[in-house]
């Protein structure tokens, strides 16, 4: 019976807490009875407001600035065409690479060229580049025979990032009639 009085308090005082009314307490054939109007016999019961716990105040914790995802490094960077030992048939000494590069070149990072050492005035966009004739003649240590060849990635500042093994080919040019040099 106490259990069922508590429970009729405290659903009272919920509802009635809103509009802060007097609740009245009266005694029937059936038990207890609480009412928001008096009734013959009912006496106003005082109603402590409900226990009310207000959550702490959350504050998100301040979030780092976005660090610019570090790219993946170089693997791997091969020169496929010209393989090594290869020849290549060109009068003015252009001349097509191609070449592996894993991960892909990034937007941001170049390809440098060198021909015997010496580094190709010309800064490339893909990892399959195209020597030119003016490429090859500013770089190239003679016309005919062996020749080395290396590729390197490299950043906006132009820090190598990765380097291919260094080849040799050969460079051969057509003869005019025959003759031989």
């Amino acid at each position: 019976m106490k259990y069922r009085r508590t429970i009729a308090i405290t659903l009272a005082a919920c509802a009635m807490s809103a509009w802060a009314q007097t609740v009245y307490e009266s005694k029937d054939n059936g038990g207890t009875v609480f009412s928001d109007k008096p009734s013959a016999g009912s006496r106003p019961v005082q109603v402590e407001p409900p226990n009310v716990v207000s959550p702490p105040a959350v504050t998100p914790p301040p979030q780092a600035p976005a660090q610019p995802s570090a790219a993946p490094a170089y693997r791997r960077l091969l020169i496929t065409r010209p393989a090594n030992q290869d020849s290549i048939h060109s009068n003015d000494g252009a001349f097509g690479i191609s070449a592996t590069l894993s991960p892909p070149l990034r937007p941001s990072d170049r390809v440098r060229v060198l021909i015997d050492g010496n580094l190709v005035p010309t800064v490339f966009r893909t990892a399959s580049p195209r020597i030119t004739p003016n490429d090859w003649q500013s770089t190239a240590l003679g016309d005919r025979g062996e020749h080395t060849l290396q590729l390197a990635v490299v950043d906006a500042d132009g820090v190598p990032k990765i380097e291919s093994p260094v080849i040799s080919f050969y460079l051969h040019r057509a003869a005019v009639g025959g003759a031989r040099r």
